[in-house]
C-alpha cells in the first residue's frame, strides 16, 4: 500500500470520517508524500500534464507583456513587483523574463516566487540559475508587504482543496471514511454554516442528487494577497466559469477531476500522491471576494480571446518574424488560442487594487466581466 493512502486511513482510524477537503490536502500537499510535495512528481509532456507554459515561450512572452502595460498603467515605477504563485518547474518566470530582458520595465522588476515545498523550489533554482540575481523565492505570500505590482498565477486555484457537497434532500457533505480497510465516501449533514451561505452568496438552489464542489480557500487566499498589495493587479489564469454556468444542471456531477500520466479520469482514491486532483474555479467568487478585499474587477474573458486582443500577433512577428521555423512555431502557439487547445477552457480575470480604473488591451475584444 502506498505509505500516504496509509496516513489517510491511519488518520481515519484515530480520528473517525474526514472531510474530502481534507483527504484533497493530504493526496496533494502531505510534506513529502503529497501529489505536489514528492520528489516523483513531474510536470510537463513527460508528467501527468502540462500547462500553457509548457506548450509554447510564448505564454510567458505574453505574460511578460501585459506585465510591461500594468507598470506603464501605474506611472512606470521603479520598484515593480511581479509575484508568481505556485510556479511549477520555473518555465513562466524563465520565458517572462526572456521576453522582458532588455526592456525599459526589466530594471524595474522584482521577481518573487512563492513557492511552499522546498524541494519543487530546489528544482525551480536550477532551472533558473541563470536568473539569481532577478528571482528571489519565498515560502508564504506573507512575506510581503506594502509591494506595488501584480501578483499572478496560472493553473494555481483548481489545486486549491475542495468541499464536496450532495444535496439529498438537504445539503450534504461528502466525507471520506473505510470500509473493509477501503477508502469509501460517505455523506454527512453540512455543519459549516459557510457552505449554504456559499450559495445563497451567488443565488444558486441545486436539485435533489446534485453534486458539486465549494472552494473556500480561494477567499482565505485573496484576503491574503490583498493584505500585502498596497496597489496593483491580481491576475489569474484557470480553468473555470461564472457561477451560473458552474452550477448549471449539466454539471450535476461537479467538476472533480484526476489526471494521471495525461489520463483523465474520476477516481480520487486510487494512485493517491501520484496524481492531480482538481477541480474548476467559480470566477464569480473571485470577484465577489475580491470585492471584499477592495480590488475591482477590470476584466475576464476566455485565454484565447485575451490572448489576441494582447497583440499575440505582433509578438510571434517580433519573436519569429525572421525565422525559418516561423510556421512551426505559429503551429504550436494555436493551442494556446484556439479552442480545441487552452483558448477556452482557460480563462483570464484582472483584478485591481488602487484609484481610477485601468483599462487593458487584453479585454478590448471580449469582456464577460458584466456576467460574473
Amino acid at each position: 500500500m502506498d505509505p500516504l493512502e496509509q496516513k489517510i486511513i491511519d488518520r481515519i482510524k484515530e480520528q473517525g470520517p474526514i472531510t474530502f477537503e481534507a483527504f484533497m490536502d493530504m493526496a496533494l500537499y502531505y510534506p513529502g508524500l503529497g501529489y505536489y510535495t514528492s520528489k516523483k512528481t513531474s510536470i510537463g509532456r513527460e508528467g501527468d500534464f502540462y500547462t500553457s507554459s509548457h506548450l509554447h515561450l510564448m505564454f510567458g512572452a505574453m505574460l511578460g507583456k501585459q506585465l510591461e502595460e500594468m507598470w506603464d498603467a501605474m506611472g512606470r515605477p521603479s520598484d515593480f513587483h511581479a509575484v508568481e504563485i505556485g510556479a511549477g518547474a520555473g518555465w513562466l518566470c524563465k520565458d517572462i523574463q526572456g521576453y522582458l530582458r532588455g526592456r525599459d520595465i526589466f530594471d524595474s522588476l522584482n521577481y518573487t516566487i512563492v513557492e511552499l515545498d522546498p524541494v519543487m523550489a530546489d528544482k525551480q533554482k536550477v532551472l533558473l540559475a541563470d536568473l539569481a540575481e532577478k528571482v528571489k523565492w519565498i515560502s508564504s505570500l506573507s512575506e510581503l508587504k506594502d509591494i506595488r505590482g501584480c501578483i499572478f498565477s496560472n493553473e494555481l486555484l483548481d489545486a486549491f482543496p475542495v468541499h464536496m457537497v450532495e444535496m439529498d434532500k438537504q445539503l450534504k457533505e461528502i466525507y471520506v471514511s473505510l470500509e473493509g480497510g477501503k477508502l469509501i465516501e460517505q455523506l454527512q449533514v453540512v455543519t459549516n454554516s459557510n457552505m449554504p451561505d456559499y450559495f445563497k452568496l451567488f443565488s444558486v438552489n441545486i436539485p435533489d442528487g446534485y453534486r458539486t464542489e465549494i472552494n473556500l480557500r480561494i477567499r482565505d487566499w485573496l484576503r491574503q494577497a490583498g493584505a500585502v498589495l498596497s496597489e496593483g493587479f491580481i491576475l489569474t489564469i484557470d480553468y473555470g466559469y461564472t457561477a451560473k454556468e458552474y452550477y448549471d444542471e449539466e454539471r450535476s456531477k461537479g467538476t472533480l477531476l484526476c489526471y494521471h500520466r495525461h489520463e483523465v479520469n474520476e477516481e480520487p482514491f486510487q494512485n493517491i500522491g501520484q496524481q492531480d486532483i482538481t477541480a474548476h474555479v467559480n470566477f464569480s467568487s473571485l470577484k465577489l471576494w475580491g470585492e471584499d478585499t477592495g480590488m475591482q474587477t477590470l476584466g475576464y474573458c476566455p485565454q484565447g480571446t485575451y490572448l489576441v486582443a494582447l497583440g499575440i500577433d505582433e509578438a510571434i512577428t517580433e519573436l519569429y518574424g525572421n525565422s525559418p521555423d516561423y510556421e512551426d512555431e505559429v503551429r504550436k502557439i494555436k493551442g494556446l488560442i484556439f479552442p480545441q487547445g487552452m483558448g477556452e477552457s482557460h480563462q483570464v480575470m484582472i483584478q485591481y487594487k488602487g484609484d481610477g480604473k485601468p483599462e487593458l488591451r487584453g479585454f478590448s475584444m471580449r469582456n464577460q466581466a458584466g456576467n460574473l
